[in-house]
């Protein structure tokens, strides 16, 4: 445990610092700061020594130097356990700092403001990442706040730690530190490579309560409020957030009125239809087994009797654009059930893992098809072409190897997930029979070529008319010639869809 005896503070943000300055007085903590932040301190009544005390030097060129000094980086860096860097603070007149409460200048934000390159320059802070960086690395002996968010969190643990604070907090604070400064350069890096891309980590961050599971932690970057008005429930969870994410990129590839049921990532159910109550009934009866517990997403406003439906099933979420009043009063029946207004879809272009001690960027994985070859043993009908393009972009949004059975406009069956594509048609069809669907006059979409023509071989057994697949095969022949000789619908879209 160390106790705080000297703190330099010195932020751009002051919202809520004034209870922690207040605080750090009470227990005897010297502060140092400089400029507005000292201005600020003293208007509340509590000493402050400014930093030009210790310099010997005033603020200079416009306040590009202040706190670049040896005897401010010095009292930061100073190991309180190594007797040369005692010596040297002691000889020196550097005093120690226990507390460095620093932020930076708003560069994400001017450089939204204004197209002023010298404006956006100015905004580059360099004292301030130096002074967090440095309290960071000395985190042994040094608490370090880089954020403004931080300030109830350190006033708690003063409070109850009577100005005491623990190593794993001091670290816990270190590493948050350096996100910042991760972030902050990352953003200036953008910037001067005119960059249209954004990556996630210089966006606000959530702890979440926990990972994929109890046992891992989590944190999200980001701005949910962007996308959503949370109108009931609990705090949404990781596996939540990633279930929500599958929802809505399924739904937005639909105009239509589509209700979709989304479980662990996969669509197990979905269907169009003209209204919403009868798109609901339809995408359940496609696996009601499947639906508890799932995440459910609409593109059409929620009504009452479409909620008296859904309220008879346990779920996770529903998100829709709208909801009705008297439906909005069955639904927040209860109280942890997660109800999500849609403002806007994401607007992501690229995705993101973590892998191999790096990470892989790709685009997403927009569009349905790049073409529309008819190479079966006959012309698609209107209908079944209908069939095929809502099948198509199911098929996407299920985990590779994938197949997708659909029925006007209705999934009946699908498999998804399994090391052979055959396995994952076997998976198909043994769901629609689990539900007592009828194939005949059933269309089949898959994410990629079949390698052989054993997929349009079952399919036709189980009454599958239709097929849309990508090609690509060195054997794509074999399942176009089944196609010929039994008069089946083949399209080849040119368009892989695999999700891994």
């Amino acid at each position: 445990m160390k106790k705080i005896q000297s703190a330099l503070i010195s932020v751009f943000y002051k919202d809520g610092l004034d209870s922690l300055v207040k605080l750090l007085h009470e227990q005897n903590v010297t502060i140092y700061s400089t400029g507005g932040t000292q201005q600020f301190i003293e208007k509340l009544g509590v000493p402050v020594v400014p930093v030009e005390n210790l310099t010997s030097y005033p603020s200079i060129l416009g306040g590009r130097v202040k706190t670049l000094h040896p005897s401010v980086f010095g009292g930061i860096l100073g190991k309180r356990d190594d007797e040369q860097h005692l010596a040297e603070m002691k000889q020196y007149n550097i005093p120690e700092m226990d507390l460095v409460i620093v932020d930076l200048y708003p560069f994400e934000e001017t450089v939204a403001s204004t197209t002023d390159e010298k404006a956006i320059i100015e905004k580059i802070d360099i004292g301030g990442p130096s002074m967090i960086r440095a309290g960071a690395k000395n985190h042994k002996d040094v608490v370090v706040l880089a954020a403004k968010k931080e300030y109830a969190v350190l006033e708690g643990i003063l409070r109850e730690q009577n100005g005491e604070t623990s190593y794993e907090q001091r670290r816990a604070f270190a590493i948050k530190a350096f996100d910042v400064c991760t972030a902050y350069d990352t953003a200036i890096s953008n910037y001067f490579h005119q960059s249209a891309v954004e990556t996630p980590f210089n966006k606000e961050e959530k702890i979440m309560r926990y990972g994929e599971n109890p046992h891992q932690s989590a944190r999200f970057f980001g701005n949910l409020d962007e996308l959503f008005t949370q109108l009931n429930g609990k705090e949404l969870s990781y596996n939540n957030l990633v279930d929500v994410d599958a929802a809505v990129q399924l739904i937005k590839e639909f105009t239509d009125t589509t209700f979709a049921i989304i479980k662990h990532t996969n669509v197990c159910g979905v269907a169009q239809r003209a209204i919403v109550k009868d798109s609901w009934d339809t995408a359940l009866a496609g696996d009601p087994e499947s639906a508890f517990g799932g995440v459910l997403v609409c593109n059409g406003e929620i009504d009452k009797a479409t909620a008296e439906a859904i309220n008879e099933i346990f779920f996770e979420v529903l998100i829709a654009p709208s909801f009705a009043a008297d439906a909005l009063e069955v639904l927040k029946s209860k109280k942890n059930r997660i109800l999500l207004q849609l403002k806007q879809q994401p607007k992501v272009k690229e995705q993101y893992k973590s892998l191999l001690n790096g990470v892989l960027v790709q685009g997403v994985d927009e569009g349905n098809y790049t073409e529309w070859k008819e190479a079966g043993g006959r012309e698609t009908t209107a209908a079944e072409k209908d069939d095929l393009t809502f099948a198509n972009l199911i098929c996407k949004h299920l985990k590779s190897n994938a197949i997708a059975l659909v029925k006007n406009k209705q999934l009946v069956g699908k498999g998804c997930g399994q090391t052979s594509r055959i396995d994952s048609l076997r998976q198909s069809v043994e769901k629609a029979k689990q539900f007592n669907f009828d194939l005949n006059g059933a269309v089949m979409a898959s994410d990629a070529f079949f390698p052989f023509n054993d997929c349009v071989q079952l399919g036709h057994a189980a009454g599958i008319v239709a097929f849309i697949q990508p090609g690509g095969s060195i054997r794509d022949n074999d399942s176009i010639e089944y196609c010929k000789q039994n008069n089946l619908a083949m399209v080849i879209t040119g368009m892989r869809h695999f999700k891994h």
